[in-house]
């Protein structure tokens, strides 16, 4: 029998590698992409450690071309059936879309959008074949305009839209497929997008830990939308209750100040 693998993509920082854990340490065997070739071996190290199997680690990066490619040709060569696929992988860039380098914020299309729809397709008849899921990271960022992130914004609107269509097709075949989205989470995210927790971190924050664990159960219990913490369980029907030109202004006030 080909052995089921569980496909971890961004697994080498922040809530990538807490669901890294998590599916660990209950029992699958697992797939890690990212780009950080050390920080995969180092977490493999860990999961041995714990008495898991070995993972198979992919150093690529999803933001060119044929990353996909090399995931799939790595997977084959080790002979392995994908059962679930863990789109983590994603980046954002703050500031004004006009000013921000056009490459990179077209590089968090790449990565945000294109490697996750890629991967979502790709594997879909070995995730039907095995009644697997797909978990998507997504964002609170998701369900607003984003001026200040336009682009990131965007991307993870994307993702939300995405799924929720994914979930209704891939239901009738027993196929699992759930978003987390989550809010202001502490990692390098913060770093690489170039801006500095606020206030709205503080109030909205659930740790990197806590997000893969809620996402996890979430997916097992092949749940829509799964929103960490009770502060972020409120936006969405927060935002119902107003227009949305005045959410728009609102959020780029709120954003555009940080500058």
């Amino acid at each position: 029998m080909t052995e089921r693998i569980t496909l971890i993509t961004g697994a080498s920082a922040g809530i990538g590698t807490e669901l890294v854990r998590v599916f660990s340490a209950n029992g699958h065997r697992l797939a890690l992409a990212a780009r950080r070739a050390d920080r995969l071996t180092a977490l493999a190290a860990e999961i041995t450690a714990c008495g898991g199997v070995a993972p198979l680690l992919i150093p690529c990066d999803l933001e060119a071309p044929d990353a996909c490619d090399k995931i799939a040709e790595a997977l084959g060569a080790a002979g392995v059936d994908v059962e679930y696929v863990v789109n983590d992988a994603g980046y954002g860039l703050f500031g004004r879309a006009t000013e921000l380098d056009r490459a990179d914020q077209l590089g968090i299309i790449a990565v945000n959008i294109r490697a996750l729809t890629d991967l979502s397709l790709r594997f879909s008849d070995s995730l039907i074949r095995n009644r697997g899921g797909i978990l998507n990271v997504g964002s609170i960022a998701g369900f607003l305009p984003g001026p200040g992130m336009a682009v990131y914004y965007a991307s993870k609107a994307y993702v939300l839209s995405f799924t929720e269509a994914l979930r209704n097709e891939l239901a009738p075949h027993g196929v699992r497929v759930t978003v987390v989205c989550p809010g202001p989470v502490p990692s390098e995210f913060q770093d690489r997008a170039g801006f500095k927790p606020g206030f709205d971190s503080a109030i909205l924050n659930v740790s990197a830990a806590d997000v893969a664990q809620q996402a996890y159960r979430g997916l097992m219990a092949n749940r829509r939308i799964v929103l960490p913490g009770l502060g972020i369980k409120m936006v969405p029907p927060l935002l119902r209750l107003f227009p949305r030109a005045f959410i728009l202004a609102a959020v780029g006030l709120f954003q555009l100040r940080k500058r």
